[in-house]
């Protein structure tokens, strides 16, 4: 008896007798450290990857926001990153991952995104997150405690505005007045929610009816695979039986031969890892026991050591295109089903280059191999 379609995707989300999970789709993700505050070629390598995953064929760039700190420093707007982006290219998927949305006035957000769907020709979409570094939140605040829930309530809002219903506002005068924000998408922009570990964020955006987007930062692969199986029955639950999308952002060097690629990310990531303190102490603190205050400079290198061997081994995608394959088939059994390749952790321009080019290689192994 053949399943309806919706009867296959009801098995899928459960976790049922479904055909084989399809390759996961490959997307560029940068989150460059710029501790000179020298972005014009960070700029100009962000541009050249889009430009180059646009003619292979890949599926999105991904950009995030941060604020205030050397790690991530090129990124504080990333709607004016993407709508620059947007202008180069024709078939690129444009994703923020992630606008801190409770920083921000919802209204402002939807008519950002108004424009780069406009600039894009619909090809806009944007993950969400509640926010976690306290300093970012000099710009609002008031909102730090309650951040997860506004996050919701904002998200709320933005939807209610690109399906162009008013929103009330008080006036200077003290008057409440209807607005609308403007240009409205021509079809709401797709939306993430993003999740370092915790799985009441997963349940929220079941709630919500988004997808999600996370990482290999703060778990492992089979940690991923447990909370999608929660994510997708919290899905059924709802009465929502729409695919989930699950991107995974991982630290990605794709080159000739594993040997060469090891060589090559081997300092780069180290020092990567080394910038981002706060990723450094929750490593020592919570997979060594040991405050990273007090460490010697020969304990420094014992961890970064001991984090650059968890990642080329567990936490990334790191190899030839050949070699990668296991690694995705690994990924889409877990549900994930697209990749968010982190390409820009300090290697050179053209090694960059070149890792982007093996992607596409890549994909089109996947796309020639089918399902694994």
């Amino acid at each position: 008896m053949e399943l309806s379609p919706e009867r296959r995707r009801l098995l899928e989300l459960i976790g049922g007798e479904t055909p084989a999970p399809t390759p996961p789709a490959i997307s560029l993700f940068f989150f460059a450290a710029d501790l000179d505050d020298e972005p014009e070629e960070k700029y100009d390598l962000i541009l050249r990857c889009s430009e180059l995953a646009d003619e292979l064929g890949l599926h999105a760039v991904w950009v995030p926001e941060r604020h205030f700190d050397g790690f991530g420093a090129p990124y504080p707007r990333p709607a004016v990153l993407l709508a620059a982006i947007a202008a180069r290219t024709e078939r690129l998927r444009l994703r923020a991952g992630s606008v801190v949305l409770p920083l921000h006035d919802p209204l402002l957000v939807a008519e950002e995104w108004g424009v780069l769907s406009a600039l894009s020709r619909g090809r806009a979409g944007i993950s969400l997150a509640s926010g976690w570094h306290a300093h970012d939140f000099v710009l609002r605040p008031e909102v730090f405690a309650n951040r997860k829930s506004v996050l919701v309530e904002h998200y709320r809002t933005m939807r209610r505005l690109w399906r162009g219903e008013e929103v009330k506002r008080e006036a200077p005068d003290g008057r409440v007045v209807d607005v609308r924000a403007y240009p409205r998408p021509r079809q709401e922009p797709p939306a993430w929610l993003t999740s370092s570990s915790n799985p009441a964020t997963w349940l929220t955006a079941a709630e919500l009816g988004v997808n999600v987007l996370t990482a290999l930062l703060e778990q492992s692969v089979e940690d991923v695979a447990s909370k999608v199986s929660l994510y997708r029955q919290a899905l059924v639950a709802a009465g929502n039986l729409t695919r989930p999308e699950v991107t995974l952002m991982l630290h990605t060097h794709v080159g000739p031969d594993d040997e060469t690629v090891r060589d090559r990310v081997r300092q780069p990531l180290k020092d990567y890892l080394s910038a981002h303190m706060d990723l450094f102490a929750k490593q020592a603190t919570a997979e060594l026991g040991v405050n990273p205050e007090d460490v010697t400079d020969a304990d420094r290198q014992f961890l970064l050591e001991h984090g650059f061997a968890r990642y080329y081994s567990s936490a990334g995608l790191f190899g030839s295109p050949s070699t990668c394959l296991s690694r995705v088939d690994e990924l889409a059994a877990a549900g994930v089903t697209e990749l968010g390749c982190l390409v820009d952790f300090g290697l050179p321009p053209d090694q960059v280059l070149e890792c982007v080019r093996g992607l596409g290689d890549l994909r089109s192994a996947l796309s020639e191999r089918g399902s694994p």
